[in-house]
């Protein structure tokens, strides 16, 4: 009996370790993540003005969400923002599971492993990098330098007459983006797709192979409606980051030329608030899309309880 006790004390010890180590974290989250939040709402409905504090500015109400909707940057935003999300989660859905399918037909483990650790390496590098890496990828070239290493392919390939300048077109810029973010990002989310893959029951292959299935009916008939639920789920899980287009990426890689489409409201609150100095208006901005973001997410939650059984509360 003691030693039981004994046993129960000592993981009450080590849990208390654990949580213990949580502390600085869990402060770092709530100074820098919760506490601004109340100043920020009240930032919103002021004339903020730093030398007078939260306290001291003069209260304006709705102002600064009518001045919003008068910016003439704040439409264009809006629409590059939806533009730019939709495409990326649609290709963030559509392409890991098709690379997931193919991956999973590969029978030489070597050769999967190593596509698969290769195809994942992006994910681990920030924007920062792969910005730098692209724009010199991507380079149009000058007089005094020449093309990009993909211009140079695709003019030697006789794709492209001249070079394409692709993260300062508008025409070019919201593809890259897109394009961008999927090789980043597809590795990474092709193993869920092929953790996926391996709760099927492998006797239904086997059934299906004694009917006469080949491969292609197979993988129409039992792998794609077996992996259906986790592709609905990641669906609607991605449908609370539709007003987020990724900052990151867009801040790193756009110029005033492509502010048309490629400018979006994470991008618009930036400028606003720290280099023209609207604090409050970039405030109302930043409150504006956490509520609707907040009410995106709540509904996606929903529907994931409703369509593959996924439930966060």
């Amino acid at each position: 009996m003691s030693k039981i006790k004994l046993n129960r004390k000592k993981r009450s010890t080590d849990q208390l370790f654990f949580h213990g180590m949580l502390f600085l974290p869990v402060l770092f989250l709530f100074i820098y993540h919760f506490l601004p939040i109340p100043a920020g709402i009240l930032m919103s409905f002021e004339n903020f003005q730093p030398g007078k504090g939260f306290f001291g500015s003069k209260f304006v109400g709705f102002d600064n969400f009518k001045k919003l909707f008068l910016l003439p940057d704040t439409l264009p935003a809006l629409r590059n923002t939806l533009i730019i999300a939709i495409e990326k989660i649609a290709c963030n859905i559509v392409i890991p599971v098709g690379f997931a399918l193919l991956l999973n037909e590969v029978r030489v483990k070597l050769l999967k492993r190593t596509v698969q650790t290769v195809t994942y390496l992006p994910y681990f590098l920030s924007w920062v990098i792969l910005s730098g890496i692209l724009i010199k990828f991507l380079s149009p070239g000058s007089a005094a330098t020449s093309p990009g290493l993909f211009n140079t392919i695709l003019l030697k390939l006789g794709i492209i007459k001249e070079a394409v300048y692709f993260l300062g077109t508008n025409s070019t810029f919201r593809q890259t983006m897109v394009v961008s973010d999927v090789w980043k990002n597809f590795g990474y989310n092709t193993i869920v797709y092929l953790a996926a893959l391996t709760g099927i029951d492998p006797t239904l292959y086997e059934a299906s192979a004694v009917d006469g299935a080949g491969r292609w009916k197979q993988t129409v008939h039992i792998t794609i409606p077996g992996i259906a639920p986790f592709i609905i789920l990641m669906t609607v899980l991605a449908i609370g980051n539709v007003l987020s287009a990724g900052f990151d990426q867009i801040f790193n890689m756009y110029n005033p030329a492509v502010y048309e489409t490629g400018d979006i409201i994470d991008t618009l609150v930036y400028r606003l608030g720290l280099v023209n100095k609207q604090f409050s208006l970039s405030a109302a901005v930043g409150l504006l899309k956490s509520i609707v973001s907040c009410i995106l997410v709540l509904t996606s939650y929903k529907l994931a309880d409703k369509f593959a059984g996924y439930r966060v509360w």
